[in-house]
């Protein structure tokens, strides 16, 4: 979408529907914004029994506050992308079916991923059986929409954000790790989050908080402190509120999930000298040192978390009911980005946001060009506008070097369908060369191959 004027009806597209948990409150996170309560929300998605209880649920929302927006429902992705001006991507492709595959394959061979869906043999397949549809997309809009901004909320995030840029899109890649882990350290300095002042930069869900302040009083001293008195190796921590898998709202209490067991991040912490951005489940899972026995995974992290069982369980019309009576009393943005952008595109209203983008070699230069950075962005009608960055302290750039390995050659190989490069992407990836052989990393690979092959673009099959 170019800079003009603002726009008074825009037309919003949402690919991926009909998801799991995230899209309708993402819907609410929209009609929150006053200047896109007459816009067109068209909601799309390949499985209409997913999607018409999202778009019921819509229309209904929408009906309860008296807003004009319309709803336009549609399995067809050409025509829901046809003249949109943001269209933002939130599915996964396959389902829990396929998701089982990405877990439980490397799991027979040592490997353990309570969510695998970053890096590992899990973000590399999850990326890869998603290609099809990406291309399917890309080629319409570039037709349809060619000047439509593009929200990414797909995993893996920097992976799939990589692919749109390199076939031609604008696209910003989204995650709340940012906001849930800053509110989470606010809460344990006993510290009102408005008071907060923070920079974070890295890549997807292994970024760093590079400042944490208050005013200005730095507050690592005190981080350091609560943070190694709270988290030690080997003892857990008790009373935590569960976790359902939908973060979109900033957690009031320490959970299994994020603040209750940290001691992976406190570890990082004291070793590398910053906290990382990501859950101590996700963040276990992205580096060779906490995983290496089911003994010593328990010691850094006593209650588990598996995003793979919680969706397999979810009630996707229990999820709708419930955030449906609450936008319904109370309709308030979460702590999401995207309805933010969107507003910020729309109006022109500033706002800053942390995105994933093209590294292009000049924001964060101690990184590879190729590689794809979350950092702070200034967001108004000219669209994301990432800051400069420059180096990062060297120690967190060669840790981020690890994960961008597997991502770069995955994204490679899903251009030019050289599946060798999807062997050694899995091959690099810290945990699998910490628990298997070169060999059996290979035989591996070529079962996830076989696992996926249906939904594989054909570049990359056999």
């Amino acid at each position: 979408m170019t800079s003009n004027a603002f726009l008074t009806h825009p037309k919003i597209a949402i690919i991926g529907a009909g998801g799991f948990v995230f899209p309708f409150r993402l819907i609410g996170d929209l009609l929150s914004f006053p200047a896109l309560r007459e816009a067109t929300l068209t909601l799309m998605d390949v499985r209409p029994e997913k999607l018409g209880p999202v778009a019921d649920a819509t229309r209904e929302l929408i009906a309860h506050h008296g807003f004009g927006a319309a709803v336009e429902e549609t399995t067809d992705r050409r025509a829901a992308l046809d003249s949109a001006d943001i269209v933002i991507i939130t599915f996964q492709v396959g389902g829990v079916e396929s998701y089982e595959h990405d877990v439980m394959i490397p799991r027979k061979y040592g490997i353990d991923q309570t969510v695998g869906d970053t890096v590992g043999p899990g973000g590399v397949f999850r990326f890869l059986r998603s290609v099809s549809a990406y291309d399917a997309i890309i080629d319409d809009a570039l037709e349809v929409c060619p000047d439509a901004a593009f929200i990414n909320y797909a995993n893996p995030m920097a992976m799939a954000t990589s692919y749109l840029n390199a076939r031609g899109l604008r696209c910003v890649g989204l995650c709340h790790s940012v906001q849930g882990t800053t509110r989470m350290l606010a809460r344990t300095l006993d510290v009102p989050y408005e008071e907060v002042r923070y920079r974070c930069a890295g890549i997807n869900h292994q970024a760093w908080v590079l400042e944490f302040s208050r005013g200005q009083e730095d507050l690592y001293p005190q981080l350091r402190e609560a943070m190694n008195e709270r988290h030690q190796r080997g003892r857990g921590g008790s009373g935590l509120a569960g976790d359902d898998g939908d973060h979109s709202e900033a957690a009031e209490d320490f959970t299994v999930y994020e603040g209750g067991n940290e001691q992976v991040r406190t570890t990082l912490m004291n070793a590398f000298g910053y906290f990382e951005t990501e859950s101590s489940h996700h963040a276990s899972e992205y580096l060779p040192y906490f995983r290496k026995t089911p003994e010593l995974t328990q010691e850094y992290i006593p209650e588990r978390w598996d995003y793979f069982e919680i969706c397999s369980a979810h009630d996707d019309q229990g999820d709708i009911d419930t955030q449906l009576e609450q936008l319904k009393a109370e309709l308030a943005p979460s702590v999401e980005y995207g309805a933010t952008i969107v507003n910020s595109i729309v109006t022109g209203t500033p706002s800053v946001v942390h995105g994933n983008v093209p590294n292009n070699g000049s924001i964060i230069t101690n990184l590879p060009a190729d590689a794809c950075v979350e950092v702070p962005c200034l967001v108004d009608a000219n669209g994301v506008q990432p800051t400069a960055i420059g180096e990062l302290p060297l120690q967190l750039a060669a840790l981020n070097r690890t994960n961008v390995n597997v991502q770069t050659l995955a994204v490679q190989a899903a251009l030019t369908g050289c599946r060798e490069n999807v062997h050694h992407a899995v091959a690099l990836d810290p945990l699998t060369a910490a628990q298997v052989t070169l060999e059996d990393a290979r035989a591996m690979t070529d079962e996830l191959f076989e696992a996926h092959a249906d939904l594989l673009p054909a570049r990359l099959k056999g």
